[in-house]
């Protein structure tokens, strides 16, 4: 195993707390300062050093895409909610008050949207499995308690409800005893997603004791692990530098070993997150442990919302041994308003960023929408019988005979989620839609807010 020499900085993280205590941001106003307050008082804000020091440029700020992508804006809140924050922060409410005042905001905001809590959490000798979603057949998604958080956080998050302090709505698990058993019993699962937050966020001592119960339990129809991860953007030290990045490169072997493919499934929102000497050395470290390193990201205004952002990244990712993956599209969660960009758009901008690419870089698929009935891919905008249509297609659905078949929407310029589409040709609903109204019947697991 070739060990990485490079020494990682002191590790610094800045929360809501600190924001008066950041040396780069005492370039702004105190009230700039006052609306940051405010605006993380609702959505999580956690930021470390290599964001802040490396990735940022702040002779750009507050235009600069990483500093959009990490610290909160005046637009991510109504105007109203904005304003009512504001007068709380000012008046030096009390914690109490300001997160009373919050909670009221964030229960609005969709906090775990496309279906999670009624529709995804699997059962188990008829009680839910705590810290597991199941909502395509082949793959199971796996939260484990201790990578509930990030390196740093996107302000973009559609996972924002995990970091916020609503347990009610937070998908943990603190150990996978449970999801072996599960996955004994379902026999059509052939990958698990280590998911978060970040996972990446834990010691590797703490990663084998999710990850080893799954290797020796003899599940064999489980093929691959997936893990997905921001820590190679937001901090790349972790897989180089120490003794514990030497043991998760070990880990990393013994997962490859153990006869299972291992993915990490890489975040990057912007080709800068790429340009770092201790990023590169990350990836080519992950891939030379057995890894396949798999990226993807949504399309966000203000951070990457341009054909060239995209296909830049695209090539840094392939000559760096990883593979674009997926471009998504920003789900109606959080921020959203501030952050989404049309459906129309979006396709232009990943068609335009395609064209610029060679075979290798086009393993990309998108723009693709999350949604409640699977991954649904805006394959293209034409016109067909006279009418203007998006062209759509599912590329994971709930029912898996949904994957690969196309639909057709009327073309409407603003859209900017499935929700807003409607059926193109005079019909009276997409064709998943009957289907998908038996499965909303309430779950008796989803809780009470």
């Amino acid at each position: 195993m070739v060990r990485t020499p490079d020494a990682a900085p002191a590790y610094r993280v800045y929360t809501r707390k600190d924001i008066d205590r950041v040396p780069e941001l005492m370039r702004l106003s105190v009230e700039d300062r006052m609306v940051m307050k405010a605006v993380s008082a609702v959505l999580p804000f956690r930021v470390n050093n290599h964001v802040v020091e490396t990735l940022i440029d702040w002779d750009d700020v507050p235009g600069d895409r990483i500093y959009q992508l990490t610290f909160p804006q005046p637009g991510m809140l109504e105007d109203a909610d904005l304003h009512r924050m504001l007068e709380l922060v000012h008046a030096k409410a009390s914690e109490d008050v300001i997160k009373a005042e919050a909670r009221k905001i964030q229960m609005r905001l969709n906090p775990h949207p496309a279906g999670q809590l009624e529709l995804n959490v699997p059962t188990l000798d008829d009680e839910p499995v705590a810290g597991v979603q199941h909502k395509y057949k082949q793959t199971v998604l796996f939260f484990p308690s201790s990578g509930q958080t990030c390196h740093a956080y996107c302000s973009y998050c559609f996972r924002w409800a995990q970091f916020v302090g609503l347990e009610d709505l937070k998908f943990a698990a603190r150990e996978s005893n449970r999801l072996v058993e599960y996955l004994r019993a379902h026999k059509e699962v052939t990958s698990v997603l280590i998911t978060g937050g970040d996972p990446m966020i834990m010691k590797t001592a703490l990663l084998r004791r999710y990850i080893e119960p799954i290797l020796r339990a003899g599940l064999d129809h489980v093929t691959s692990i997936r893990i997905g991860t921001k820590a190679l953007a937001f901090w790349p030290y972790r897989f180089t530098s120490g003794d514990d990045a030497d043991d998760l490169m070990r880990l990393f072997g013994e997962i490859r070993d153990a006869g299972k493919g291992l993915a990490l499934m890489a975040h990057y929102s912007h080709p800068r997150e790429l340009e770092p000497a201790s990023a590169q050395a990350a990836i080519r470290r992950v891939i030379d442990a057995g890894a396949t390193v798999r990226c993807q990201a949504p399309l966000i205004r203000h951070v990457n919302d341009n054909h060239h952002a995209w296909a830049n990244m695209w090539k840094a990712q392939v000559r760096l041994g990883a593979v674009p993956y997926y471009m998504f599209v920003e789900r109606d969660t959080g921020a959203c308003n501030y952050f989404e960009v049309p459906l129309a758009r979006a396709y232009r901008i990943f068609t335009r960023a395609y064209n610029m690419c060679s075979g290798l870089e086009r393993t990309v698929r998108g723009p693709s929408m999350s949604a409640t009935p699977g991954k649904v891919l805006v394959d293209g905008i034409t016109r067909i019988a006279d009418e203007d249509v998006f062209s759509l297609r599912f590329v994971q659905g709930r029912n898996p005979d949904w994957v690969n078949r196309p639909f057709h929407a009327r073309f409407d310029p603003h859209a900017t989620w499935l929700d807003d589409l409607e059926p193109a040709f005079g019909a009276d609903e997409f064709f998943f839609e009957a289907e998908m109204r038996k499965l909303r019947a309430p779950s008796p697991f989803s809780p009470t807010v």
